[in-house]
């Protein structure tokens, strides 16, 4: 067992109750002042250098510099959110929720732990790299990436260097505890929310032909939004369009004047994403006007696809190789149709975003994210921690390019 593997073992069950507490006391995106109040008390704790008050007040930027060769050294940047959902939880666990009505349902208080315990190890080990750890607020909707990422946690204007790689991860149900997986190219989708109005004329149920029926028009608009997917894009391409939700009317025998679609566009390719815009607007415009009604559309755009950079990626393979064993680290994983705002980090330096396996062995499921029985499995804890810290030691000699060539893909 090397070094930092005993310091890591050492620290299992710190970390494990500094998750219980977090898990017990979530917060919700740009609330999470008390999240942000454990992770400076545990960097100051062991010394580590950090930047309060980022992206609406809760985000937190430290900084551990290379104790060798700090001149040439490159910085290397690991990224936790730090927010909770409007669940009501439903574990049972005695850390559960003191919150009526929010919860860890998504593991980012796994993600925040397994970052602190990062900064602990690492506080201890001689560093090649300027080692950046961005704690951010706000991932579930609230994009709190793409405000640290406006502020400058990346380009060494709030504190450090210029990012020259970032790494990210996320429990993941459908992966054993112990192994961890990637894949170049679109990890996650992208995701964007549309409204649509469709303005008719209301009367009599009884009397359809002296009104303009805003329903029907609707109706007619949920099922043409499907060819999207069977005919504007490629079987080999992958797109989601899904109305979640219709708003119309008041009684069962009156023509309401309106009709209200709410759905969401996932796409994994940038082109894709805005095919579907394009398309998403011609149809529902189009067959409103056929129909002798108005559409109107407004678009609330989230976050692009989550692109894994493909040199970010062959780094992140030799880095945890050697640490896990190639049976450990899953060939390229399928990429799935949820979202994450680290794609806002992954659009200005090489990034690379990986999954963390929760499924403990004997299980033959794992409650799924979002679930009101999840919970983040502790025996991940220090297989994330472990994941990290050889991300943060690796060698990038071969690396040629700065940071400020990196052109984003996707």
């Amino acid at each position: 067992m090397s070094a930092l593997e005993k310091v890591i073992l050492a620290d299992r069950e710190y970390i494990a109750d500094i998750r219980h507490d977090l898990h017990a006391h979530p917060e919700l995106g740009y609330a999470e002042r008390r999240t942000n109040g454990v992770v400076r008390r545990e960097l100051a704790i062991v010394g580590v250098e950090h930047v309060d008050g980022l992206a609406g007040g809760t985000g937190v930027l430290a900084y551990l510099p290379a104790s060798t060769k700090p001149d040439s050294a490159l910085t290397i940047a690991l990224r936790a959110d730090m927010d909770a959902l409007p669940i009501t939880e439903n574990t049972g666990k005695p850390y559960a929720s003191q919150s009526l009505g929010v919860m860890h349902a998504c593991g980012h208080d796994g993600h925040t732990s397994i970052l602190i315990g990062t900064a602990r190890a690492l506080s201890k080990v001689e560093r090649p790299n300027n080692i950046l750890l961005v704690f951010q607020p706000a991932e579930e909707g609230g994009a709190g990436g793409r405000k640290m990422c406006e502020e400058g946690v990346l380009n060494g204007a709030v504190l450090g260097k210029p990012v020259d790689r970032i790494f990210g991860l996320h429990g993941f149900p459908l992966l054993g505890v112990g192994q961890i997986a990637t894949r170049k190219g679109a990890l996650l989708a992208s995701a964007d929310g549309f409204e649509i109005t469709i303005r008719g004329k209301g009367g009599h149920a009884a009397m359809p032909h002296f009104g303009i029926d805003p329903i029907v028009v609707a109706s007619h608009i949920v099922v043409a939004l499907q060819t999207i997917a069977s005919r504007n894009v490629s079987p080999l391409d992958a797109i989601v369009v899904t109305v979640g939700r219709i708003d119309a009317g008041t009684a069962h025998n009156i023509i309401p004047d309106e009709a209200h679609l709410i759905g969401t566009l996932r796409a994994l390719h940038k082109a894709t994403r805005e095919l579907g815009e394009k398309r998403i607007t011609q149809i529902a415009t189009d067959i409103a006007h056929a129909l002798g009604a108005e559409a109107r559309i407004e678009w609330l755009h989230g976050y692009p696809v989550t692109w894994n950079d493909g040199e970010a990626t062959d780094d992140f393979r030799r880095a945890v190789e050697p640490a896990f064993g190639e049976a450990l680290v899953a060939e390229e994983v399928e990429p799935v149709m949820g979202a994450e705002d680290f794609s806002f980090y992954g659009e200005r330096v090489p990034a690379c975003f990986y999954w963390l396996g929760l499924l403990s062995k004997g299980m033959d499921r794992y409650p799924n994210l979002h679930a009101t029985d999840f919970d983040f499995n502790d025996a991940a804890l220090p297989v994330g921690i472990k994941a990290m810290c050889s991300l943060a030691l690796a060698d990038y000699a071969h690396l040629k390019t700065s940071s400020g060539e990196f052109a984003a893909r996707g």
